[in-house]
Formats: C-alpha cells, structure tokens, sequence
C-alpha cells in the first residue's frame, strides 16, 4: 500500500478531493514549501500546474502588511538561458502585492500568469515570460515580505527582449533572504498612508490533489506545519529523504529551507539535449 493509499484510507480524517482549485496562494504557500520540492513534484504531474487548493475563508492574522525599507539589487547567471539578468526588489504599497515590472510591463507574481514549462516556474503575461521565479517568490513570502515590486533587467545583448529569467545563483534561496535581511523590513502603507492588516487563507477541512504516486494534502491548523518526502530511486545521491518542521516561521525557513538546493537528473537533461 502507498503512503498516499494509507493516509487516504484513515477513519480518522474526512477527505475531500478537489476538483476545481482556487490559484488565490500558490505562491503564498506553494512555493514556500516546495521551492526545490515542488519541481519534482510537478515533474510526476508531467508538468501539468494544477490549482492546489480550494479556500472559501480568509482569516485575520492580526500582523499589519510589510515591504521592504528599501531597494536592494542583485545579478547573476540564470539557469536555464545562461543570460545575465539583474533583479531590483523595491517598496510597494500595501495592497498591491508581489508583482514584477519587465520591459514597462506589470504582473502580478500569481498563479494566475503561470504556463507549462521544464523544469521550472514560468510567468507570463501578454508576450513577456519571466522563468524560474520560484526560489525569489518562496524567499519574499517566507520572510514576510507581503509587498515589493520586482524590477527586472536582461544584461545579456544576445537575450531576447520578450524573456528573462531569475538569476540562479547557488540554485537555493538563500541569497534572496541575505538581501531582504540586507535593507530589512518596514510597514506598507496604502495609498492614502494607512496601513492594512494581512489576511491568510484557511483550510476548513482536508483536501488533497494527487497523481500516480505524488500527492499533497492539506489539514485545518492554526500555523504552517510541513512534512514532505521525496523519493529518487535513480539518483542515489538524493535517494529518500524525509523533512519535517515545527509551526514555521523565518529562522526555519532561513535555517532549513532556503539552504535546500533545486537538481536535476542527468538523464533528464539528455533527453531535451
């Protein structure tokens, strides 16, 4: 019997599978817990992006929304172009949201702009695709950073003006949180200066979306508790491996998920060779 098999046939827990999911956060969770995992997870989905979860109830957290008390810029080799890019994290107003400004366009960093691609997390929006967004987006969210616009700038001449991609650095997030501990925190305002408070989904029951072998499940809680196994019989090196966390919060994300590196299979490079 599989893990999922086991898990699912419990008395001791109301199941409720999902068929038609909300994106509303995708990033906001998703990503957090699966930053370097969620790839392979999707790998087992054959890539095909599903919409995790269904909320219905939004709670209040009692924590006022944040930004960034200031810009702080960083550049690099990304992963799957070779370009070097340059990415700007700024100040934005409460209520707005990640969002990233490419060639004089804005989008939102939502599920909602996300398409199918290898190996990574695009975003695209009217012609503009922004590729491996995922490590920065889990770095903000998980730090708290609730509101910063995402400037971001191809250095590479031979780059094509409609396509950039997030420098990679040492393939984890660790150095999206050294520049937001770089120029730290402040509180977001709103337009008219005031501040707004955050708001968080609520599970309101067990969910799950599964495929094959590969599931995610969800449970009602008053934090972000994770467990997650991941299983690569083919790659000895990573082999089976088991993470678990208390209530999570930023020395824990810091301190055991940022470190967390992406990988690939070799064979699976070949095969797009």
């Amino acid at each position: 019997m599989s893990a999922f098999s086991a898990l699912r046939s419990s008395k001791l827990v109301s199941w409720k599978p999902v068929q038609t999911l909300s994106h509303s956060f995708f990033y906001q969770l998703s990503t957090l817990w699966f930053r370097r995992k969620f790839n392979s997870f999707k790998r087992t989905l054959g890539y095909t992006y599903t919409k995790l979860f269904e909320f219905d109830v939004f709670v209040q957290t009692g924590r006022l929304q944040q930004t960034l008390a200031g810009c702080v810029e960083r550049s690099g080799v990304a992963l799957h172009s070779g370009n070097v890019s340059t990415v700007r994290l700024c100040p934005a107003r409460a209520g707005r949201g990640r969002f990233f400004d490419f060639c004089s366009n804005d989008f939102p960093a939502s599920v909602d702009f996300a398409e199918v691609s290898p190996l990574c997390t695009t975003l695209c929006k009217g012609g503009f695709r922004i590729r491996t967004v995922e490590h920065l987006l889990s770095a903000l969210e998980a730090t708290g950073v609730d509101n910063c616009r995402i400037e971001l700038h191809n250095l590479d001449a031979q780059s094509q003006g409609h396509e950039a991609e997030i420098p990679i650095f040492d393939g984890s997030a660790r150095e999206w949180v050294a520049a937001v501990e770089e120029v730290g925190l402040k509180v977001a305002a709103d337009l008219y200066g005031n501040s707004v408070e955050k708001m968080a989904p609520h599970v309101n029951e067990p969910v799950y979306v599964s495929r094959n072998d590969s599931f995610v499940a969800a449970f009602p809680a008053d934090g972000v508790q994770i467990t997650y196994g991941i299983n690569f019989p083919q790659a000895p090196a990573i082999g089976c491996q088991w993470f678990s966390t208390a209530p999570l919060d930023n020395l824990a994300y810091s301190m055991q998920i940022a470190l967390s590196r992406t990988f690939c299979i070799y064979e699976e490079e070949e095969k797009k060779a």
